[in-house]
């Protein structure tokens, strides 16, 4: 069993980030374009603020690549920071309401913010989105898609059969969109609810769905708690900054629904996996922990960027007295940039447990233990 792993290092505004990931079997070709090409659609969407001028994210290779091909080693990524000022950044005099600064600092037993928020900043998941770029690279080998899209902005939703509608003309839609979506009948109106919340230095939340096309049956486990593919991918989405919500297929809808109208019932159709298919995907391609073989379908809700240009309450560290937060510079929404960090986080676990279920220490390896699995499937 191949177990991968990853980590992150780095301040937001230190020398740079760096991302190791391990357990990548060797031959697989990596294509730095694409790497580059996730971090730039990152930096987009309509909304965003001043750091996204100074910073051109662009990968470098530190070591666990040759000739353009993984050597099944630990790979080493590095982003730099060219906004590398943390030596000379005054200390915040308060803590921001909404960000890790106050219980960071209550941890600490320090009257220091940027000693927390150096850390606990989203510039970080500029790596986390390099290294899911990679990762994905395996999944797109066996034909496997991961596509998400913002679905709400500001309290106002894309039309529900968007992605349905969009059909192959999704990838195109989404890269001519100012929002990273599906819906251009929405889209004046999220631009005008954005300009109105930067006019009032106000800032706005909304939510992304995920889907994932192409995944085989039986990813993830049932064995334990920790082992559902459910748990490990709704951890791996609240895992960034910012994000107060996930569902996957019905979501909370299923607890208003009687079970009838929930279960998707199981029907004769032969396919890719064999025999079987559910009728209905209410579950989003999830049941018991593993993948069912249908698309995973999931949504993500991120509340509003916490640092407000008008500034909220709070209390100076030395005087006690009741103040306004700074504002430095920030974003009026991100739920764009959150999409494709969300993909990343997506890729990251579910190559985790594709290598868990098809391991080997080679692509071609890697290869034949899936092939050998389709065939059993079709026999079942």
């Amino acid at each position: 069993m191949t177990n991968l792993r990853w980590t992150t290092a780095g301040e937001s505004h230190g020398a740079a980030l760096i991302g190791v990931l391990e357990g990548v079997p060797a031959g697989l070709e990596v294509d730095l374009g694409r790497i580059d090409a996730e971090l730039a659609r990152r930096q987009g969407g309509y909304g965003r603020g001043g750091r996204m001028k100074i910073e051109t994210d662009r990968v470098r290779v530190l070591s666990g690549v040759r000739a353009g091909r993984t050597l099944g080693s630990p790979i080493a990524l590095e982003l730099e920071n060219k906004d590398s000022t943390i030596e000379r950044l005054p200390v915040p005099t308060s803590a921001r309401p909404g960000h890790a600064d106050l219980a960071g600092c209550q941890k600490l037993g320090q009257r220091d913010p940027r000693a927390v928020l150096e850390r606990a900043s989203a510039r970080e998941t500029a790596m986390r989105t390099a290294l899911g770029a990679l990762a994905r690279l395996v999944l797109e080998r066996f034909g496997i898609e991961i596509f998400a899209h913002v679905v709400e902005l500001g309290g106002a939703r894309a039309r529900a059969e968007a992605f349905e509608s969009a059909a192959g003309e999704r990838a195109k839609l989404r890269e001519s969109s100012a929002f990273h979506a599906l819906d251009p009948q929405i889209e004046a109106d999220w631009r005008a609810r954005v300009d109105a919340a930067k006019a009032a230095g106000d800032t706005l939340g909304g939510v992304f769905e995920l889907r994932v096309l192409g995944l085989p049956p039986g990813l993830g486990s049932y064995h334990s708690g920790a082992e559902r593919l459910t748990a490990r991918l709704g951890a791996a989405l609240f895992s960034i900054p910012a994000i107060k919500g996930v569902e996957f297929g019905l979501g909370f809808e299923s607890a208003r629904r009687s079970g009838s109208q929930v279960h998707d019932e199981i029907v004769p159709r032969a396919g890719t996996f064999g025999r079987f298919a559910r009728a209905t995907n209410r579950a989003g391609g999830l049941e018991g922990g593993m993948t069912t073989g249908e698309e995973l379908v999931a949504r993500v809700a991120m509340k509003p960027i916490s640092t407000l240009r008008r500034g909220l309450a709070t209390v100076d560290f030395a005087s006690g007295e009741s103040v306004l937060s700074t504002w430095q510079r920030s974003d009026v929404t991100s739920v764009p940039a959150a999409s494709v960090v969300g993909e990343a986080l997506v890729a990251l676990e579910l190559t985790r447990a594709f290598l868990e279920r098809f391991g080997g220490d080679t692509l071609e390896q890697v290869a034949q233990a899936y092939t050998d699995q389709v065939e059993r499937l079709r026999r079942l």
